[in-house]
């Protein structure tokens, strides 16, 4: 156990690093840090648990001098404060060097990786365990529900982390999850994102192939839970060195699923391990993408020697992860929806998982495109096609669009087109949040639902738009139509 230490966190507010530095804490570290964009609900949380945060980035913060500086990938070499950490000669590591070193050496580490589902799966995982008495830790992009946070010190063997592709920090260019030391691993897709870091699929391709390189050998326990469903995913499990347990909905699956019914409540599914049935389960969460995480959590449960009943009873019992189909609020009998989604796949499925759970009145799809790779022409014309089962789409203007090279940026307005000539009704609200609150509230009628997709805070738009809505009669319209 490593002795009780003074840590200072540069880029303290980030949802990884403020939850990194709650486990120090709780782990009885002497814990500050520092950040230029400090607000709630993070700078209460660390607040609350007595850790100091210093506005803006200085020299000054480093003294007195700290054992240990945490850099978080959000720190350029050219930061001031970077700049005089190295120039002080004081220990310093990465995030996830720092998790490897404090936590994950000491514990089971389940890794869950892929493009997309990485928090929803992570946080079902670690909640499962939790509700099946197994006191786990864990760290995840996204705040549970039903937890309040984001991180768990917990007593018992199982660390869940959540394995980000993105690069380490300023001075480790490789993935982050290549310091997580995966016994066991989940890895639910592979498709190309983060266009600013990887040049190409194939550097994609080759930063997972390195994660599933570090798994041990199933001698020494080493799994890989691998989504079938997923071509790329399947071809880097074959050069695995530990146990490969398929999962999904098609017939390679060792761990497979069944869709029994969606609606309003979640879905039901029965589930089948090697071909015998495990029964039928229910989830608060819709949509294939949502059964395949589940199914990816159920395999790992039960590598882990979970019955099916405690199985049963933690997928019950998961409410969700905030920003993942999070219901913001109902005003005038309109639903308002927050997601994450900002991928061409997981605006689509994002789409399908709420319409099969809304199945009455229009879907309403307000898109931001805001990441680094969808401010970028890449998916230009895969976003045309990813709206399509949405009744109307809402493209807002790309955010800091200066931020991706010219001649290789987004446009709205072909995307728009693009999203017309495919049968369904678009239009880009040139003026943001303050055009797209004025028409859904115009618009939007008692049993509409409006999913609004960002990975920002998109201007406060959901409670500006449920605001308004409360404040104004709605017009109700034709009865709620159907598809």
């Amino acid at each position: 156990m490593l002795g009780r230490m003074r840590i200072h966190l540069m880029g303290i507010c980030g949802t990884g690093m403020g939850s990194l530095a709650g486990l120090l804490a709780e782990a009885g570290h002497q814990v500050q840090g520092s950040d230029e964009h400090v607000y709630p609900p993070m700078s209460s949380m660390l607040e609350s648990l007595g850790i100091s945060i210093k506005q803006g980035y200085r020299s000054a913060n480093l003294t007195p001098e700290p054992d240990l500086v945490i850099v978080g990938n959000v720190i350029g070499r050219a930061n001031p404060e970077a700049q005089a950490l190295l120039a002080s000669g004081i220990e310093h590591l990465s995030m996830p060097q720092a998790l490897g070193r404090f936590f994950l050496s000491q514990r089971h580490s389940i890794v869950v990786t892929g493009t997309h589902g990485k928090t929803t799966t992570s946080g079902m995982l670690a909640r499962l365990l939790e509700l099946a008495g197994r006191d786990p830790s864990y760290l995840v992009g996204g705040v549970l529900q039903d937890a309040g946070r984001s991180y768990r010190l917990g007593g018992g063997p199982e660390f869940v982390i959540e394995g980000d592709e993105y690069e380490t920090s300023f001075f480790d260019k490789g993935s982050k999850f290549l310091h997580y030391m995966p016994r066991t691993g989940i890895l639910t897709s592979v498709e190309y994102d983060h266009a600013e870091m990887f040049p190409s699929l194939e550097a994609v391709v080759e930063a997972f192939a390195k994660f599933v390189a570090l798994i041990p050998p199933a001698s020494e326990g080493g799994r890989l839970v691998v989504c079938a469903d997923d071509p790329l995913a399947m071809q880097l499990a074959s050069a695995c060195r530990g146990e490969v347990i398929p999962y999904g909905l098609s017939s390679a699956a060792r761990l497979r699923g069944r869709p029994i019914e969606a609606g309003p409540a979640g879905q039901r599914f029965e589930a089948f391990e090697d071909g015998a049935s495990l029964g039928a389960f229910e989830m608060q969460l819709t949509g294939h993408h949502n059964l395949r995480n589940a199914l990816s959590v159920i395999a790992v449960a039960r590598g882990l020697g979970l019955s099916a009943d405690a199985i049963r009873a933690g997928l019950a019992g998961f409410t969700g992860v905030k920003r993942r189909q999070e219901v913001r609020g109902v005003a005038s009998g309109v639903t308002v929806i927050d997601d994450f989604a900002h991928h061409p796949t997981a605006v689509r499925e994002t789409i399908a998982a709420i319409r099969a759970r809304h199945p009455h009145g229009r879907l309403w799809a307000v898109f931001e495109p805001r990441t680094n790779t969808t401010r970028r022409d890449v998916f230009q014309e895969e976003y045309g096609r990813a709206f399509a089962g949405a009744d109307e789409v809402l493209i807002a203007p790309v955010d800091h669009p200066e931020r991706a090279p010219e001649g290789r940026r987004l446009d709205p307005q072909r995307l728009v087109q693009d999203i017309q000539n495919g049968g369904v009704t678009a239009t880009f609200a040139a003026r943001g949040v303050t055009e797209l609150v004025a028409l859904l509230s115009e618009r939007a009628r008692r049993g509409d639902v409006v999913l609004i997709m960002s990975n920002g805070g998109f201007g406060g738009i959901h409670d500006k738009l449920l605001s308004s809505l409360a404040s104004r009669a709605i017009s109700p319209g034709q009865s709620p139509q159907t598809r």
